[in-house]
């Protein structure tokens, strides 16, 4: 049966009006009160018409952000990854410092916004977790503990597990805890011996105990690889690196591309936890800088090592985009 024409007339009347109040509210951003009192009804019908319009589909809000690309990528990296968390900041100089302090701060901040007081916090040494500590402005506190997770290197300071946990802790208001055995030992047998040794192993077991991690990860086929630098006494051979296949090192140990440890004869002398500890800490967050990292990066997430990244644009970019290729390579063999 037709609907009556008065009746099409009111319905048209009534859609005509919710599109006025509707274009008034959203576009013009004007009150409920005014709308109510250029069209010449109450306050209470304005509310109505804009809930209305709403449920009816008939508004369609949009939300952008200045930092939408930077969204996307985090998105994109989470999902590369299976990670809880990514964090890129912005590419804002070709400084590769200026680059890597920005990462620290940002990492700084998201470190802090994890731990809670009485939580124990296991770190690295290196340029990565350094930037951290340096980005800490040491006006949030968090009681914690802090351990290394491995050995000691002599040499420059962002080496040294020991003062990079110093550092931390201070700025935390926290307490650290030293390691008091080298990065590497000459023999397997005798890193089993060191790991056995009391003031040794009870770091270590604190660390394996710990409730948040921070690790750098470093490069290996890249003239500034500070892994080179990890053991100056015993020259490291870059040939027998290479042969081994590593793309990656993380907590010291080299890792091939798809992130499983190389057949790589100093991985048997470290003195560290194992990379299935590492796995076993509940948060793990990695922190890295510059496009000489995204292969390693690449190769870290793969291995499943992390669940939080932290990097820059440009790297984060190198990363995805190395990701595809070797998608794109896989697809067509």
């Amino acid at each position: 049966m037709p609907m009556p024409a008065n009746r099409r007339r009111d319905d048209l009347t009534q859609a005509r009006q919710m599109h006025k109040a509707l274009v008034m509210y959203y576009l013009e951003e004007r009150s409920q009160a005014d709308i109510a009192k250029e069209l010449g009804v109450a306050h209470a019908t304005v509310n109505r018409m804009i809930k209305r319009g709403r449920a009816e589909g008939l508004v369609h809000i949009k939300i952008t952000s200045p930092i939408q690309d930077l969204l996307e990528l985090e998105a994109r990296l989470t999902e590369l990854g299976g990670l809880k968390n990514a964090v890129v900041t912005p590419t804002a100089s070709d400084s590769l410092e200026t680059a890597l302090r920005e990462v620290g701060v940002a990492a700084a901040n998201h470190l802090t916004s994890v731990l809670q007081d009485g939580m124990t916090l296991a770190i690295t040494g290196g340029k990565g977790v350094s930037s951290v500590a340096l980005g800490l402005d040491g006006g949030t506190r968090r009681a914690v503990d802090l351990y290394p997770v491995t050995g000691l290197v002599q040499g420059k300071h962002y080496t040294d597990v020991n003062h990079v946990a110093a550092i931390m802790a201070d700025k935390l208001g926290g307490q650290s805890y030293q390691i008091h055995a080298p990065l590497f030992a000459d023999t397997p047998e005798m890193r089993e011996m060191v790991l056995q040794m009391g003031p040794v192993r009870k770091v270590f077991e604190q660390a394996r105990q710990a409730d948040v991690m921070m690790v750098g990860i470093g490069s290996i086929l890249t003239d500034d690889s500070s892994y080179y630098e990890l053991d100056p006494d015993n020259g490291i051979d870059r040939e027998a690196i290479e042969a081994a296949g590593a793309r990656s090192e993380l907590v010291a140990h080299l890792l091939t591309g798809d992130g499983t440890a190389c057949e790589y004869e100093r991985n048997r002398r470290l003195i560290s936890l194992t990379l299935e500890e590492l796995r076993a800490i509940p948060t793990r967050i990695g922190v890295a800088s510059g496009l000489n990292k995204a292969a390693p990066i690449l190769a870290v997430l793969r291995g499943g090592y992390l669940d939080t990244l932290i990097t820059d644009e440009a790297t984060a970019l190198k990363v995805l985009e190395l990701a595809d290729s070797m998608q794109g390579e896989g697809e067509a063999a």
